[in-house]
């Protein structure tokens, strides 16, 4: 992102004044990628010295779910991306940290919009399977190669052809992902049939039980 910062700082000095709220607009936005940025590497320094923090309590999933998806409806829009979703009603618990339980799903709801072209699908589907909650991202994307399925929550991994189609990441997202869900006594798995044929990330999280 400095790259933009730069080159649109420069533009600044010349251009009339009526552009200027548009470059205002473009710079604040570069500003949120490079804090999101810095965030994840933070975080997966965290994790390599054992001080990644999570701050527990019950947490109402539903709402953080319905959260995610007002967060990031937006961005899929602005592509005319087609988004599905498929949320139980009611309410259900989860011993967790709201903040780092929207980080998960934003992290990759962000994810399925950034890889999926303009006018792709893009599904989340909540299910409860007895005591735990089943979350499925899944997106008609650029897909996964077989090559580096296996290594896609480890950091720094990414795809040739995902960086061809959108290098602004540093292959940190989903390694964050995977040590918050296992921070949360949950499981991530990613999944594809290869390139070109879409992903899908499931994340399961353990509930409170009624009592």
């Amino acid at each position: 992102p400095l790259t933009p910062i730069s080159l649109i700082a420069e533009r600044m000095v010349r251009l009339p004044s009526d552009q200027l709220p548009r470059m205002r607009e473009l710079l604040e936005g570069q500003v949120r990628h490079i804090s999101k940025l810095v965030d994840d590497l933070l975080d997966v320094s965290r994790v390599s010295t054992g001080k990644l923090r999570v701050e527990r309590q019950h947490v109402d999933m539903i709402e953080i779910l319905n959260n995610a998806i007002g967060a990031c409806s937006p961005v899929m829009t602005a592509k005319r991306q087609h988004f599905e979703t498929h949320v139980p009603s009611g309410v259900l618990f989860v011993n967790g940290d709201p903040a780092r339980l929207t980080q998960i799903l934003g992290n990759l709801l962000a994810n399925a919009a950034k890889y999926t072209p303009a006018g792709g699908k893009i599904a989340l589907a909540a299910t409860v399977e007895a005591d735990v909650m089943r979350i499925s991202i899944s997106d008609s994307g650029i897909g996964i190669s077989a090559k580096v399925l296996p290594f896609i929550f480890d950091p720094y991994v990414q795809d040739e052809h995902a960086i061809g189609f959108n290098g602004s990441g540093l292959g940190i997202g989903l390694t964050v992902v995977r040590e918050l869900v296992e921070a949360h006594g949950g499981k991530a798995v990613g999944m594809s049939e290869g390139s070109g044929k879409g992903s899908e990330f499931v994340v399961t999280l353990p509930l409170v039980s009624a009592g």
